[in-house]
């Protein structure tokens, strides 16, 4: 900690969820709250939930979040005395630390010496090897050279994980099966590792198989003490990065529980570390734990610990930092029921989760028992290349496992986003995956052993039934193929629409109606809707009641939630955590699409050129990467879709790019 001493003024150095949920909390202990924002943030809900807010110039991390010398600025115009870092950008930077010292702000965090020495994976190792802390066979010496790190390689055994030594939240890890592609993974890791921290060194581990991820909460004070707030399982990952949290995990006993909590505090206590922190381990099939890391801050994932210890952590972190002793002894913290969290992330599952950009046209989180969102967007709010794709986290609590997982999936089911696609509906069906639902997914389960392709499949006419939904809500609201007054109640004629999808393709839908029914030819599939009008609407999205009929004259009742924009003709369907956006182009002019092999390389979305590889006049090959565009934090490579020779390079490296335009422009073999 880099000061004691008191505080009146919070300043939070972060944006989104966490500042709206460290901000939440500082109000309730009765701090003045200050928050920051990029131009592109000034309309998100953290800025109005601060008692004052102060502008950043420019969107991009380094120009606003990271820029270290408008952070102070703003934290001297507003009278700031602390500062939380939230978790991301300042939150584990000692150099950070070290200035809010020098301004005579306390830091809200470890010390800047804990923070050094536990940032960095190699020396941290180091420090629990020493404490007799288990630690993962492997490979962590100051020697970096490729044929060194080849040699050490190959003496721990193939497969091996390469890690960054500064990084986190998967970015610069490989797991690598073969001395044949090592070399080439390294070099991918320490560009991924240079470009996100600002650092290449690199350790190796044995990569162990099918274990768990388990990681226990643990905080310090400045008098000595140390406690653990028992454990959290992350082991649904994907590309190393968690999907699914839960407290406590089904793979722990009390015996197991108290092994890996005493072998924590020992890791908090080697670090002298003062404030929230947690301590990661992995958990092999025989039980045996071992030290993957501590994170100097809070997790993502603290939430499921504060619901099933009933503590607020940041309000911990808020005594401690004022100096204070912990506010519990270790023998006066239990565990009660069970708490699962997941994280809505503005990706496509189906497009190999690519990070997506947009506004939110309708935020409606569901509201069932037992259920807390912690979600830092609104509706009319841009979900821009610039920050993390996390858009909110929901989290159930149950008395046990079974009940905390179906108010989660009901939840999901419920929520509706549009504007921007989402991971939702990926999230629905995990969590109705047996092997979750038994509790034993590990950490190679989702990359490696789940059935991706038939998770994301539609389910079977899910997306005849939005369609469907999507002609008959336009035609009951007097869409483009209706009459000018609207419907009448017996349609003599079929009316077509023209409905174009999220991936460009046109669905003509013959429409009519008899009575209260109305029919929907698309293709040979013919559905038959019993449209009500909608229930309740909020701004323009319609909460409605349908009955599809499954057989003559049987319906089943469901409901939808619909949203569309008049103006460009969007029309967005969400049903059971499904959505799907169509346009509306029934009278617009036929479009001619390029084939899938058209020789012009677009950006997949916002971002920058991080790397341009090629130049005017290079032959190329189909699958070789041309450049890499970074978004999101994270790199995107953009490949050359046939063979042929690079005909024109319209982008520089560094250059901003939007979504679909232009880069490189091939001209194709024969």
């Amino acid at each position: 900690m880099s000061r004691c001493q008191p505080f009146t003024s919070v300043l939070v150095a972060n944006r989104g969820e966490i500042a709206l949920r460290v901000i939440e909390s500082a109000k309730q202990q009765g701090y003045r709250t200050v928050a920051l924002y990029s131009p592109v943030d000034a309309d998100s809900p953290h800025v109005a939930a601060a008692d004052s807010a102060v502008r950043l110039e420019g969107n991009s991390i380094d120009a606003s979040y990271l820029n270290i010398e408008q952070v102070f600025a703003a934290a001297r115009a507003s009278a700031a005395d602390a500062i939380h870092p939230g978790y991301g950008f300042f939150s584990e930077n000692a150099e950070f630390a070290e200035r809010c010292a020098d301004e005579g702000i306390v830091f809200i965090g470890p010390s800047a010496a804990s923070i050094v020495e536990m940032g960095s994976k190699r020396q941290a190792k180091l420090k629990m090897i020493a404490a007799g802390v288990p630690c993962i066979p492997g490979y962590e010496g100051a020697e970096q050279s490729n044929d060194e790190l080849l040699r050490q390689a190959e003496a721990i055994g193939w497969p091996v994980m390469i890690k960054a030594s500064a990084g986190g939240g998967g970015r610069g890890m490989r797991l690598v099966d073969s001395a044949d592609s090592f070399i080439e993974q390294l070099a991918m890791a320490r560009s991924e590792a240079l470009n996100a921290f600002g650092n290449d060194e690199i350790i190796l581990e044995k990569a162990l198989v099918r274990a768990r991820h388990i990681e226990v909460q643990v905080f310090g004070d400045r008098f000595g003490n140390a406690v653990y707030l028992g454990e959290r399982d992350c082991s649904l990952q994907r590309r190393h990065q968690k999907v699914v949290e839960e407290a406590p995990s089904p793979a722990v006993d009390e015996t197991l529980r108290q092994a890996m909590g005493e072998a924590a505090v020992r890791a908090t206590k080697a670090c002298d570390y003062i404030g929230a922190g947690t301590i990661e381990f992995l958990l092999d099939a025989d039980g045996a734990f071992y030290f993957l890391e501590m994170n100097t801050r809070l997790q993502v994932e603290h939430p499921v610990t504060e619901w099933v210890t009933g503590l607020d952590l940041v309000a911990w972190q808020l005594q401690v930092a004022a100096g204070h002793a912990l506010p519990k002894q270790q023998h006066e913290i239990g565990l009660s029921g069970h708490a699962i969290e997941v994280r809505l992330y503005a990706e496509d599952p189906a497009q190999q989760f690519m990070p997506q950009t947009g506004v939110v046209d309708a935020w409606l989180p569901a509201a069932n028992e037992g259920l807390r969102i912690d979600a830092g967007i609104s509706a009319g709010q841009p979900v821009s290349p610039y920050y993390d794709p996390m858009l909110a986290k929901l989290i159930a609590f149950g008395e046990d496992r079974e009940m905390a997982r179906r108010r989660l999936l009901r939840a999901l089911q419920n929520s509706v986003l549009t504007g921007v696609r989402c991971n939702q509906s990926f999230l629905a069906r995990l969590l109705q995956d047996p092997v979750f639902i038994a509790g034993e997914a590990t950490t190679d389960y989702i990359d490696h052993q789940l059935d991706l392709a038939s998770l994301l499949a539609p389910a079977e006419g899910q997306q005849a039934l939005a369609q469907a939904l999507a002609a008959v809500f336009l035609a009951s609201q007097g869409g483009s193929a209706t009459e000018a007054g609207g419907w009448s109640n017996g349609l003599r004629q079929p009316h077509r629409l023209l409905l174009q999808g999220e991936d460009d393709s046109r669905t003509e839908i013959s429409v009519s109606r008899e009575q209260a029914v109305y029919c929907c030819q698309i293709g040979e599939q013919q559905l038959r809707l019993r449209w009500q009008v909608p229930v309740s609407c909020a701004a323009a999205t319609y909460r409605c009641r349908f009955a599809l009929s499954l057989a003559e004259q049987v319906f089943v009742d469901a409901e939808a939630y619909i949203h569309y924009v008049a103006s460009s003709g969007t029309i967005s369907v969400s049903m059971l955590g499904d959505s799907s956006s169509f346009h509306d182009v029934t009278l617009a002019a036929p479009e001619t699409r390029a084939g899938a092999a058209s020789g012009r390389i677009v950006a997949p979305m916002d971002g920058s050129i991080y790397q341009l590889l090629v130049e005017q006049g290079e032959r190329v090959s189909q699958g070789q990467t041309l450049a890499i565009l970074e978004a999101m934090k994270m790199e995107h490579p953009l490949k050359a879709d046939c063979d042929g020779v690079v005909e024109a390079v319209q982008i520089t490296q560094g250059e901003q790019v939007s979504i679909r335009q232009t880069v490189i422009v091939l001209s194709a073999d024969e």
